[in-house]
């Protein structure tokens, strides 16, 4: 063992530079022509082949990735334009907003879209077509339909939870200082975090009310509200591994904000928009700042120029794929407005933050020179690996300083950098999270320390 110990400590000076040196991205162009205000990509479970692009105006779009040459498919997988609202400009936060695939998509078929409508919000469950995977049935039904007073604060983004339920993101309904006070009023669908649990087949509503929910039960509550207190959650994600829940709200005139709930946690926290925005007190009624019932962003930044700052947030993903091992637990999210990319790892047991990073010139240009812009969205792939989608009509994946490639097999625990082999790179990897969380957090207790050190060790070689 002590030779270990000297083989190791030899090995982290050479090694430390060059784990650093990876944990360097770059973007590669996957999509150039062909779509219309893309607002979001995704995948069906399990599946590799390809991926789900939402135009706004109401069509989902299929890209083949079969081949080294991504193509994205004439014909359109899903097409409800007819019911959603003519968007016809960029800076309309109308249209179809969300996608998210049953978990047992494979066999029942069953996805779930969130679109805007002649004032209404709303969540409707399609299927996949019998004769053709690449297409939906074109006749799907509304689950959930709401009110919304306004044309912007839509929300929109829809997942599945570790825990199988369907959690819905819903803005506040529009224009400033929440007029209505809907996201402090349980009563309302507006300003909340939703989660249901969708039925298979099934009659009207087409889902129950999952226990644990914390307001089911309640004469004047919405039995399906999961958290409250949010202005405009736009985009937001579940980390795949952990099962945390991270959600990127977007700010009004000063502050932008991420918020978190850890894997487990009970239902009923309050984000506290409209008396706070941020860390910053509003002025404004229907919560009292400073409150302890409320629960504080993990992280903001101010609506300032410059790479500190932006206007308005497009909340991102913890990476877990594999074509980048020692980026393993790294939350990447950025600004629509300012185009600053950034990334922390976030330590949960301790509340801290580290190896914040901005990312502006390794995400734009891309490897093939063009400008990456307007992002409006994130997304994964089936292996863990991270999207961009650019507004403006394009579909960038985040790759590592090489290039693209395959993702092979999982690898050993301690082989972080998935060599074959547990040495000097891999520990440098670990040191550089000690105290923090992600790569080198063998025992998975969310922390990157002495344990972890000794599982390398005696894997050594």
């Amino acid at each position: 063992m002590q030779t270990k110990f000297a083989l190791a400590a030899l090995a982290v000076t050479l090694a430390v530079a060059s784990a650093a040196d990876a944990q360097n991205v770059r973007t590669k162009r996957i999509v150039n022509t062909g779509l219309t205000y893309p607002t979001y990509v995704t995948h069906a479970p399990g599946d590799a082949s390809r991926l789900f692009v939402l135009e706004k105006a109401g069509r989902i779009r299929i890209v083949d990735m079969t081949s080294a040459t991504p193509t994205l498919l004439a014909t359109n997988f899903l097409n409800i334009d007819p019911i959603v609202d003519n968007v016809t400009s960029v800076g309309d936060e109308r249209g179809l907003l969300g996608l998210a695939f049953d978990p047992n998509y494979t066999k029942n078929g069953q996805f779930y879209v969130y679109y805007t409508n002649a004032g209404t919000n709303n969540v409707a469950r399609y299927t996949r077509s019998a004769a053709d995977p690449n297409v939906a049935n074109g006749t799907g039904v509304v689950m959930m339909t709401w009110s919304d007073p306004f044309t912007n604060h839509n929300g929109g983004w829809i997942d599945f939870g570790p825990d199988g339920n369907l959690y819905i993101g819903v803005g506040d309904g529009g224009s400033a200082n929440d007029p209505n006070n809907a996201a402090q009023n349980l009563t309302s669908r507006l300003g909340k975090m939703h989660r249901i649990k969708p039925s298979i087949g099934g009659t009207s509503p087409y889902y129950t009310i999952p226990a644990g929910n914390p307001f089911a039960g309640g004469v004047t509550t919405d039995d399906t509200i999961w958290a409250y207190g949010l202005r405009n959650p736009w985009r937001n994600s579940f980390d795949r591994e952990t099962g945390d829940l991270w959600i990127g709200d977007v700010g009004q005139n000063a502050v932008e904000e991420i918020d978190f709930q850890l894997a487990g946690a009970a239902g009923g926290k309050n984000y506290g928009w409209r008396c706070t925005e941020g860390t910053s007190n509003t002025g404004l009624t229907g919560c009292t700042f400073g409150s302890p019932s409320l629960t504080a962003p993990i992280h903001v930044y101010n609506h300032v120029s410059g790479t500190s700052g932006g206007y308005s947030l497009t909340g991102g993903y913890v990476y877990r794929g594999c074509r980048m091992p020692e980026l393993q637990g790294t939350y990447f999210f950025a600004d629509y407005v300012s185009n600053n990319v950034w990334s922390f790892r976030y330590n949960a047991a301790t509340n801290t933050k580290t190896e914040f990073t901005v990312r502006n010139t390794q995400i734009t240009p891309s490897l093939e020179g063009a400008i990456v812009n307007q992002i409006v969205s994130f997304g994964e792939d089936a292996n863990g690996e991270l999207y961009i989608v650019d507004h403006g009509g394009q579909i960038y994946k985040i790759v590592p300083t090489t290039g693209d490639g395959t993702c092979e097999p999982p690898c050993a625990p301690a082989d972080l950098d998935c060599d074959g082999t547990v040495g000097a790179a891999d520990l440098a990897v670990l040191l550089s999270n000690w105290g923090g969380s992600g790569a080198g957090d063998l025992n998975g207790d969310n922390s990157v320390e002495a344990t972890d050190l000794a599982i390398m060790l005696g894997s050594w070689g």
